[in-house]
């Protein structure tokens, strides 16, 4: 039986997060790192997916020209939350944001639950099991945390490989939260 690698890349970083707000299908912001070339980074054979949106397609383009779409990959829907900034949420819907961080299966904004989301993401990892190589796909950071969630839930320590000399970085503020560093070409900092 061959086994199934997938590696999922988080697409690269658009106006709406460096303003912590909710997604929209915005583009890409321009950061100098879509000339650099990181379609050597994974040779193939290989196959490369990406979202639906913009700024997946963008980024994955950076990989090579032979991106499919894939709309299992697609965002969270945020509903009526869509385009909002955070900001905003705490002044105008404090109790609202706040049921949404503490019960998964809240939805005030009207779109997808984050238990919702991690069913769909559990599905389309399922799909996945019988397709032997390496798939490449290119999503978005709530659609990477759900699937890690996926994959760690109830065995977390038989979960995880950790290669020797690497780093994991985590960081509190209020929460233990796990940070993935990003992919960064040589000369861009």
């Amino acid at each position: 039986m061959q086994a199934t690698r997938l590696t999922l890349i988080c697409h690269a970083r658009t106006v709406a997060q460096k303003l912590a707000c909710f997604p929209t299908n915005e583009p890409v912001e321009e950061t100098g790192l879509a000339s650099a070339s990181l379609s050597a980074r994974f040779i193939a054979p290989r196959r490369l997916i990406c979202g639906p949106e913009w700024r997946t397609r963008q980024t994955a383009e950076w990989f090579g020209r032979d991106a499919q779409i894939d709309p299992g990959l697609r965002d969270c829907d945020w509903g009526r939350w869509q385009g909002q900034s955070i900001k905003a949420l705490q002044r105008d819907e404090p109790e609202a944001l706040q049921a949404w961080l503490d019960d998964p299966h809240a939805a005030p904004h009207g779109g997808e639950s984050v238990a919702q989301l991690g069913e769909r993401v559990a599905a389309w990892l399922a799909s996945l099991q019988n397709t032997p190589g390496h798939v490449v796909a290119v999503t978005h950071p709530f659609f990477i945390r759900a699937a890690l969630m996926q994959v760690m839930q109830g065995q977390a320590l038989h979960s995880i490989d950790v290669e020797p000399l690497a780093a994991v970085e985590l960081r509190f503020a209020g929460r233990w939260r796990l940070r993935l560093c990003a992919i960064e070409p040589e000369g861009v900092l």
